[in-house]
């Protein structure tokens, strides 16, 4: 689903080439060894149920328990499958030296400077994890402040920070274990190297701001718990945390705050499920009235950011591409915002940060990210710009410093952090991701083509230079399509990786996500999802009609909801992919919203306890829809013990029903980790493993 939420960017959303043909040629398979295609047999347990008056199979409810013997030996037993088949593929040395280059390499995060200090994460070539820095000064030498490798023997528990004080003397960081969504809170004295006594345990916590005075923090939880917004005081019993917000708030309600700079005014939004309407309240802490509405009409989205003494909210009341207004914080209503940059037709705005007395507004234009400056009355002053196709984003910054910085990168281009001053305009670069590979030998295009009912759908299509269509090129397809998210040029080692290797990467721009605004978005949720399918479709088929490949040599894959995309369309058109590569999937459509956190996709999907919602649901589940009349493409299945938001029940069900299917005759596999999950946090040796996987499957599957 979406991501982690950390305020305010949580609406918000990867080389060398050498052609040799549609041959891979790092991964020599021309003699492939002699392979038993016979999945581990799967219970099948008799079970039915009437719903809506409709009779719903669930042969493989079993498997929905994780931790019973049956279910862990089952799990065993299929990674023991899988290895028999992918570690038996030729070439996977030479393979994973190639992935390595991609994986192991210098990343940087974007910093953020306080009391002088600046403070990032950084992963050296050598390391499994990112390490938590500062420097002392812009040209200051790096300093461990919290390294998470000594905290696990199979590097698994990763850090993040959370906050920073003003004067960087103390920090706030997240501890999270295994890749779950959950994480611990615990704070440290840089100066001494030294953690304060106080912790949260893990939860799920969607911000958490330091005091001025760094007396204590504002946070917020979800998820499991009752949403709230809480003071925590250092030196105290977090049981006894004060709750300042969330009375009445149901499980479905996400909660997040934040705090001014003067640390006078509070501010908390709050999101029904994980892309419904928006809430906003302000309360100022000087006083006993209670918090103010900014906005709560149950059916907009908007965020707002302080910028001094006034609200900055972008907002998509009254316009579906939103439009950017202030309000003073006295008087924070809708009855007296004053717009400032209005909705245009052919952008849609995405994000804004207050730096140095201005605004950083970062919108959409032709599905690429792009960053201009402001003035607070709405007066334009400079774009930021680049010749590339590509996507600046991660703007950061505070209101009353000049200095600011910003990213840009493409499918195939790490990013680049480049610093400014606002005041004099002067840009420089800060850090440079490098790859041992010639990204000018790589051609990023965007074409448009007609989908079933007869819109226009963007896609990007990512591939050597002076490619020639030759209807034989292995093609990786993929697409997302749903809770507002856009799939724009950004940096993906995998996409780096296959390009290198000779291949088609072609990202498709579907609905459901934001490309183009709330309507985009809409036109791919609840009862229109089948939108979001029959655009992938027309993708496949544009690249197919185009001669970038053919049938035989393409591929689709798709994570989270886009698992359940490439799941879906699996279905539907078997007979179009060679391959499937279905992550951290839902399959499931009529259960998956009895688990885990997944009520909170409701608003996006809708559920089958309503008569109509069921329905929809019903008639492109996966999980429902597999029939033994259809020849399904080989399909990998990757999920794990610490996926806490898509539950991985979905893929223990799917990998079942399809190895059972008596037509399929290309093997369904599934990788099962037991200690990763959805929100990242693998050590670099399991990220290289799981792309070697995928890699070594693509190319048996549609190289050959």
């Amino acid at each position: 689903m979406k991501p982690s939420l950390s305020f305010p960017l949580w609406l918000t959303r990867v080389l060398q080439v050498f052609l040799v043909g549609w041959v891979f040629i790092l991964v020599d398979c021309s003699n492939p060894p002699d392979l038993e295609f016979e999945p581990p047999l799967s219970r099948v347990q008799d079970m039915n149920e009437i719903l809506h008056g409709i009779e719903i199979g669930d042969p493989y409810r079993w498997l929905e328990d994780q931790d019973s013997a049956e279910t862990r030996t089952w799990i065993d037993a299929q990674n023991k499958y899988t290895d028999s088949l992918l570690l038996a593929r030729s070439g996977r040395g030479e393979l994973r030296e190639m992935v390595r280059q991609f994986l192991e390499i210098d990343t940087i995060d974007v910093p953020r400077e306080k009391g002088g200090r600046y403070f990032f994460s950084r992963r050296k070539a050598n390391q499994n994890l990112s390490v938590l820095y500062f420097r002392e000064g812009y040209d200051g030498a790096d300093q461990v402040l919290i390294d998470p490798h000594p905290m696990s023997d199979d590097h698994t528990t990763s850090v993040m920070f959370l906050d920073i004080s003003d004067d960087g003397r103390l920090v706030v960081y997240g501890v999270r274990e295994g890749g779950v969504d959950e994480f611990a809170v615990r704070a440290m004295d840089v100066d001494s190297r030294q953690d304060l006594e106080d912790v949260l345990p893990a939860g799920r916590y969607g911000s958490v701001v330091l005091t001025p005075d760094k007396a204590g923090f504002y946070y917020s939880s979800y998820g499991y718990a009752d949403p709230r917004v809480y003071y925590h005081e250092f030196g105290t019993d977090h049981a006894r945390d004060r709750v300042l917000f969330g009375e009445g708030y149901t499980q479905q309600d996400i909660p997040i705050c934040d705090l001014s700079d003067n640390g006078r005014w509070l501010m908390v939004h709050v999101i029904e499920g994980s892309s419904g309407p928006t809430e906003i309240y302000v309360k100022d802490l000087l006083t006993d009235r209670p918090f103010e509405t900014v906005i709560s009409d149950g059916e907009s989205i908007s965020f707002a950011i302080f910028a001094g003494d006034e609200l900055v909210v972008v907002t998509n009341l009254k316009a579906p591409n939103k439009r950017i207004v202030v309000a003073d914080l006295t008087r924070p209503s809708v009855d007296y915002w004053k717009e400032i940059i209005p909705e245009r037709k052919d952008v849609v705005l995405e994000d804004v940060s207050a730096v140095g007395g201005k605004l950083f507004v970062s919108y959409l234009k032709d599905v690429q990210l792009r960053a201009s400056f402001y003035q607070t009355d709405g007066t334009r002053i400079r774009d930021i710009s680049f010749d590339s196709v590509g996507s600046v984003g991660d703007g950061r910054g505070s209101w009353t410093s000049n200095e600011m910085f910003f990213t840009f990168s493409s499918f195939h281009m790490p990013p680049t952090i480049y610093q400014y001053d606002v005041e004099t305009e002067r840009q420089e670069k800060w850090a440079v991701t490098e790859l041992p590979i010639d990204i000018e030998n790589t051609e990023v295009r965007q074409t448009y083509y007609k989908s079933k009912d007869g819109t226009m759908v963007p896609m990007f299509i990512i591939h050597p230079m002076n490619l020639e269509r030759d209807s034989n090129r292995l093609t990786l397809l993929t697409g997302y399509g749903g809770f507002n998210v856009s799939r724009v040029p950004n940096f993906s080692a995998f996409a780096a990786a296959w390009i290198h290797m000779g291949g088609i990467y072609a990202v498709a721009n579907l609905r459901g996500g934001g490309e183009f605004g709330e309507e985009w978005h809409r036109g791919g949720m609840l009862k229109n999802k089948q939108n979001v399918f029959d655009d992938f479709i027309a993708a496949a088929e544009h690249l197919i009609s185009e001669n970038y490949t053919r049938v035989e040599r393409l591929a689709i894959q798709g994570g989270s909801n886009g698992g359940l995309l490439v799941g879906a369309v699996a279905n539907q058109r078997p007979e179009l992919f060679g391959a499937v590569v279905c992550t951290y999937p839902l399959l499931d459509m009529i259960r998956y919203h009895k688990f885990l956190v997944a009520s909170f996709w409701i608003p996006e999907y809708g559920s089958s306890d309503d008569p109509e919602q069921f329905r929809y649901l019903l008639d492109y589940s996966p999980y429902h829809n597999v029939t033994d009349a259809a020849n399904y493409p080989a399909t990998l299945f990757i999920t794990g013990d610490g996926d806490t938001r898509v539950a991985p029940l979905h893929a223990r069900k799917m990998t079942a029903l399809l190895q059972a299917n008596g037509e399929s005759e290309r093997p369904i596999l599934l990788r099962y980790h037991t200690a990763a999950g959805h929100s990242g946090g693998q050590p670099v040796s399991q990220r290289i493993d799981e792309m070697v996987d995928t890699l070594s499957f693509l190319h048996w599957q549609i190289g050959e």
